[in-house]
């Protein structure tokens, strides 16, 4: 039963935010100091004018629970986020990172106080060397955007130490993600992108022309953004390394092939992993990422300090089998953030490999691979698939047809897609399809699952051919209605200012 319009104007209230609510003397403490407490900060960098909120535990509880009632998440319904992988997150992994030992350890404690966290981190970068052909692996980065900074700049640091300054090019297929020519940038290089064939892959002949004795880097992702399995890589990598120039890996898509085939036996040089994505870590909502980062062996010189060794009869310290973090590297680019790692998310990675094993993991990446299929096939009953071919984990329709008809667009359809209770998938990328919708359903999803999602994903169809209107209104049965794109990106709105005071908080 749709809700009622009070219910719809209740649901779309805004909830005000804590620095609107309180009164003053409400926020009694269970234990009152008497006299204020030291500072080790000097008088002149203390503020008493913050203008903070004067709630009741209750109040703040309520608040903040009344938040979490509004978010969206895997664990209330289907996300078939393409590119993202947002399958289920075991909880048995976070009961691992939250054991007193782990979850209480302090990042400056010493080697021999840490052994079991130094184990943890040294175990899962041999398992990811191991699965994905690396010669070594840092767990430094904190995200995946991190890892390809930490990428390109372990290959300035290569072409640097051979006096190969004038690699300054990375090339980018039309195919790989957003974040590719960004991290590019970022590190001073000059991006070339590279058109895809008709097919949806790379065309060699069209590398062929790209790459010379500028060329630093070829970024790309196999499966690529568009699901597809670039059939010549090997031909690919070869163009490039004749060039002199490196393959990176974007591990994004690494839910598809674990267990089935290796970046490193595809002829990549460099790559990163999204532990949030592949192994079951939580998004975090923007927080706390984890992006590891594999070399091939002509580069482990240069990975970002400090890494984690074994010592044995010759080792680095006397004691055997113990491990050690290890800064002393010369080539290193460095760390990259502060500590060592995103350590309670390399507990929550391991966990998740141990659990399933290497044929539990290739299986994982086969269950993926049948879905997204299963999906592709069902879908192209009522929707564009332009690149209508097996797939591996994700694919791509478009509504492109459907907007021509009745004027429609993805961003309609997902939207739509709220108000019956489930996450959007991707929209309008990659780039190269028009009113594109990217897919990814993960092996986590059931088969009653993905039957409701392609019956639900049909009536809007039928909806938008029937009654479009009804679909440009969408969503209405969300927290928050149908906002203003372009205002949104534009003109965010991201502090509060109390009213007439204006002072910024």
């Amino acid at each position: 039963m749709p809700p009622s319009s009070d219910q719809l104007a209740r649901a779309h209230a805004r909830t005000p935010l804590l620095f609107e609510q309180g009164q003053p003397g409400r926020a009694t403490p269970y234990v009152a100091s008497t006299a204020a407490p030291e500072s080790f900060l000097p008088a002149e960098a203390l503020r008493n004018d913050l203008a903070l909120p004067d709630l009741s535990e209750l109040e703040a509880v309520r608040h903040f629970t009344r938040l979490s009632q509004k978010n969206f998440g895997i664990d209330l319904g289907f996300y078939p986020l393409g590119s993202c992988t947002m399958k289920h997150n075991p909880k048995v992994n976070d009961a691992a990172a939250a054991l007193p030992g782990f979850r209480d350890l302090h990042p400056f404690a010493p080697d021999h106080l840490a052994q079991g966290a130094l184990q943890v981190m040294w175990e899962l970068e041999r398992a990811l060397a191991s699965l994905f052909g690396m010669a070594a692996f840092s767990l430094n980065p904190s995200a995946g955007a991190q890892a390809e900074l930490t990428a390109l700049l372990i290959a300035k640091a290569y072409f640097k130490a051979r006096g190969e300054r004038q690699r300054t090019v990375v090339v980018v297929p039309d195919t790989a993600h957003g974040t590719n020519p960004a991290s590019a940038a970022m590190v001073g290089y000059r991006v070339v992108s590279l058109k895809s064939k008709g097919n949806g892959r790379v065309d060699p002949q069209e590398l062929r022309k790209a790459v010379g004795l500028d060329t630093a880097v070829c970024m790309m992702t196999n499966p690529n953004t568009l699901g597809l399995f670039e059939d010549e890589i090997a031909e690919i990598a070869k163009i490039v390394h004749d060039a002199g120039g490196l393959m990176y890996y974007d591990g994004a898509n690494a839910n598809a092939l674990m267990g089935i085939t290796r970046p490193g036996d595809m002829g990549f040089d460099l790559m990163h992993l999204n532990t949030h994505k592949t192994f079951t870590i939580p998004h975090g909502g923007g927080g706390a990422g984890h992006g590891p980062i594999g070399v091939a062996e002509h580069l482990v010189p240069y990975l970002p300090t400090p890494i984690v060794v074994r010592s044995g009869p010759d080792g680095p310290t006397s004691e055997a089998h113990a491990f050690a973090l290890e800064f002393d590297r010369p080539h290193s680019v460095g760390p990259v953030r502060s500590f060592w790692s995103n350590f309670a998310h390399a507990v929550r990675a391991l966990a998740y490999i141990y659990a399933n094993g290497a044929d539990g993991l290739r299986k994982v990446s086969q269950l993926a691979i049948l879905n997204a299929n299963y999906l592709r096939v069902k879908i192209a009953e009522f929707l564009t698939v332009p690149y209508n071919e097996v797939c591996r984990h994700e694919f791509v329709a478009s509504a492109q047809d459907l907007k021509r008809e009745t004027g429609v667009r993805a961003l309609d359809l997902a939207k739509g897609l709220l108000d019956e209770g489930y996450m959007a998938p991707t929209i309008y990328f990659p780039l190269i399809v028009p009113e594109c919708l990217m897919i990814e359903p993960t092996e986590t999803a059931t088969k009653e699952t993905l039957d409701a999602f392609v019956e639900t994903l049909r009536r809007l169809v039928e909806i938008a051919k029937r009654d479009p209107e009804s679909l440009f209104q969408a969503p209405q049965h969300t927290p928050v209605g149908r906002i203003d794109e372009t205002r949104a990106a534009r003109q965010p709105d991201l502090r509060w200012i109390p009213q007439g005071s204006g002072e910024r908080i």
